[in-house]
């Protein structure tokens, strides 16, 4: 009679989990058609979010100057951050036509020629033979280095397409972005409650504290990763169009995204070489003093701005920040900062947490 209750109990049991797993399966496969609905647009609410929650503290001043009305207050934020990043592809853009113009038009009539390499040149060392060399021939007859790197030049021309075409394609989604953002922060309010809701549901008790962990880190990485390279990048502008550098916005633009890999010491090497080449030896003297500071202002200013704020040493959020770039691009940057801060407040939490029960523990052996 013992064994009904228990083949009762038993396909009640059955039963449950069948419940459970067919309401975890319609969960799973809701949200992974949530997932793949949303995936052409998660990159540009990501870059958004960030956006919001970095310029957050700029928002909030201007929104307490305008008497605390939040939506005008995202109106004029939006729009400065829109004139900030179309004004200087503007002007970028007008520079490099204004700067080629010229060249093509040589080029189309033939006349385009290059003066002989200045003599000095031959006693450089390692290089100096070589480059003399192709620079001599080029002056004399352009037509027979064209033809000698072809392939090269064709693979170039290609990768440069490439290039323009994915800045292009950027540069659209950055514009998106910086209209989510704005529509996040006119919704600041409900943004924030959402997402500290969101942060006690995974964390528990301490979810407040990894919703502040989370903005400070990302606020953290665009002052002292974004920020540096900004500042190096105007600067190394600036040396550039005082010496008279040839397409001296291109260089700029490729500085900022190497000094964004930490490698922005590397790009000032061909325009110093260029200088030391084509100018006096005194304007290339004050111009390669000026790219040793601009490649030292990256070890002045990080220390100072990055994890500004962040409750984790800087080598956390440093060390985050690049490998995230590495794995997954600019947005990277972010991304990896934030994860490599949270699991490392975890990890903490976990030594702790297990520091504490030993304690207990023997403290009740004994």
């Amino acid at each position: 009679m013992s064994s009904v209750p228990e083949i009762t109990h038993d396909r009640a049991y059955v039963s449950r989990v069948i419940d459970a797993s067919i309401h975890i399966g319609f969960a799973a496969v809701l949200v992974i058609s949530c997932l793949l609905i949303l995936r052409p647009f998660v990159l540009l609410l990501t870059w958004g979010i960030i956006i919001a929650i970095a310029s957050y503290p700029q928002f909030q001043k201007i929104q307490n100057k305008l008497g605390g009305r939040r939506g005008l207050a995202a109106a004029l934020w939006t729009l400065f951050l829109l004139l900030l990043l179309i004004v200087p592809i503007f002007l970028l853009g007008k520079g490099m036509v204004q700067s080629f113009q010229p060249v093509f038009a040589r080029l189309h009539d033939g006349t385009l020629s290059i003066p002989p390499p200045p003599s000095r040149i031959e006693s450089w060392p390692l290089i100096g033979n070589r480059l003399s060399s192709i620079w001599s021939t080029a002056s004399k007859d352009l037509s027979q280095i064209l033809i000698k790197f072809a392939p090269q030049i064709r693979e170039a021309t290609s990768d440069i397409l490439s290039a323009s075409a994915g800045i292009g394609i950027a540069v659209v989604q950055f514009f998106l972005a910086i209209l989510v953002s704005g529509a996040l922060l006119a919704n600041a309010a409900a943004a924030a409650k959402l997402t500290r809701s969101l942060a006690v549901r995974i964390f528990g008790e301490t979810g407040p504290e990894y919703q502040r962990l989370i903005g400070s880190t990302i606020r953290s990485v665009t002052l002292g990763i974004l920020g540096v390279a900004f500042i190096q990048s105007v600067a190394a502008a600036l040396g550039f169009l005082v010496v008279g550098m040839p397409g001296a916005g291109v260089w700029s633009i490729i500085f900022l995204l190497a000094a964004m890999l930490q490698v922005g010491a590397l790009v000032l090497i061909p325009p110093v070489l260029y200088i030391f080449a084509t100018a006096s030896t005194t304007k290339a003297a004050v111009f390669l003093v000026w790219c040793i500071i601009v490649a030292l202002l990256d070890n002045v200013l990080k220390p100072i701005l990055l994890g500004r704020g962040a409750e984790v040493p800087i080598v956390v959020v440093f060390l985050g920040a690049i490998g995230g770039f590495v794995a997954m691009g600019i947005v990277g940057l972010f991304v990896g900062a934030t994860v490599l801060c949270v699991g490392y407040k975890l990890f903490l939490t976990w030594i702790g947490q297990g520091s504490e029960a030993n304690l207990l523990v023997h403290n009740k052996s004994a």
